[in-house]
């Protein structure tokens, strides 16, 4: 059985590399294995990070298979070609969105339930950072898509000293806030409606060191330049990306993660409304890499990193359900891919090598130089 997962996930990055090859301005013939890893003299001590998730599960087949390809064109043409991508990167832990997010944020597989109202068991990679390199709370952020990721910023603190997190922000409280009391627009009734895949199972909001009405004045956050910047108001991600950038003009952090979740509303069964929710994290994902290289805190001096947290669920798996959910656990469903792209990362590159989903933590450590000391993945060499 192992060894057919094993053969499953090596099909599963070579048809991801033939897949690019299909793909006209994509030449994928390159291999990162020919060439060295960049050395410490090479690389400068003011880079700052952005960790893209291209959260809530998207399937081969409808991003980089051909059939699927008209859904993803600014990966595809603008942001690969720019890119060192990755085609397989196996997560081997738990498939639900939160706690995947924080075996991502931590490099160890956490065990807790998905729906729980807990922090990691872990460290995570926030504190880490600040506490390594005596970075201040407002270097480091996530920006979250709803209340059931709100205490992905800091561990539990049994493990690590407290007190090193993140700040997590979550959009939606803050457009609440920036309306203030009484009536509110129609055409934000969807965004203010705070849910997790199943409302039941909303936790309650933690406090931060900084309270919503506060940051809203901090950010200056405009509900009008919001409305004048989305391409639809019923977007949970076109506000976490205005958001971002309202953060990154006004702090400018270091470490900053964006949590992009549009598409796991394949949980309603709706394919169409799951393809538009791919299509819309694509243009995001660009869109994020443009604000990147226009602002002067962070041209010339940034990695970004774009990776899903998991799969979904094969069409020919009985056990599953398809495109709706991430259930089975089988290969296809684990197998996804990352893009790194910055100015120490060579462009145009496919790494067919197994990563694991842990590997991030130890990489973004050795390319910041921060200990990591608890994550249990591998340092991805060829990108540092």
């Amino acid at each position: 059985m192992k060894d057919d997962l094993e053969g499953v996930m090596r099909n599963r990055a070579w048809t991801r590399r033939e897949f690019l090859r299909s793909a006209a301005r994509v030449s994928a013939g390159a291999s990162l294995a020919r060439f060295p890893a960049l050395g410490a003299a090479q690389r400068t001590i003011s880079r700052k990070t952005v960790v893209v998730t291209f959260g809530g599960g998207a399937r081969d087949e409808e991003t980089f298979a051909p059939q699927g390809q008209q859904n993803i064109p600014h990966l595809l043409h603008a942001l690969i070609p720019q890119a060192t991508f990755c085609t397989q990167v196996v997560n081997r832990g738990i498939l639900g969105h939160y706690v995947a997010m924080a075996s991502l944020a931590t490099g160890v597989y956490e065990t807790f339930d998905n729906f729980a109202n807990v922090a990691p068991s872990n460290p995570t990679v926030f504190e880490y950072y600040r506490k390594g390199l005596g970075r201040p709370a407002s270097d480091a952020w996530v920006i979250a898509p709803s209340n059931g990721f709100n205490r992905i910023g800091q561990s539990n603190g049994s493990r690590f000293a407290s007190g090193y997190g993140a700040q997590v922000i979550l959009p939606k409280h803050l457009l609440a806030s920036a309306l203030g009391p009484g009536p509110r627009p129609k055409d934000l009734g969807f965004l203010l409606q705070d849910s997790y895949e199943n409302p039941l199972s909303t936790p309650s909001l933690q406090q931060t060191d900084v309270s919503v009405s506060q940051l809203s004045g901090i950010l200056n956050l405009s509900v009008d330049d919001f409305m004048r910047h989305a391409q639809t108001l019923s977007s949970p991600d076109e506000l976490s990306v205005f958001v971002m950038r309202q953060l990154m003009r006004k702090f400018a952090p270091g470490l900053l993660w964006i949590t992009l979740h549009d598409m796991d509303v394949a949980h309603s069964g709706a394919y169409s409304l799951y393809l538009e929710g791919i299509r819309r994290t694509d243009r995001l994902c660009a869109e994020i890499w443009r604000a990147i290289e226009s602002d002067p805190e962070y041209h010339g001096r940034t990695t970004m990193f774009i990776l899903p947290d998991f799969g979904r669920d094969s069409d020919y798996d009985a056990g599953g359900n398809g495109f709706q959910h991430h259930r089975t656990g089988d290969p296809l469903s684990r197998t996804t891919w990352m893009m790194v792209l910055g100015p120490h990362v060579r462009q145009n590159i496919t790494l067919d090598r197994r990563l694991d989903s842990l590997d991030l933590v130890p990489t973004l450590g050795q390319m910041l130089g921060f200990p990591t000391p608890r994550g249990q993945g591998s340092v991805i060499t060829e990108v540092i």
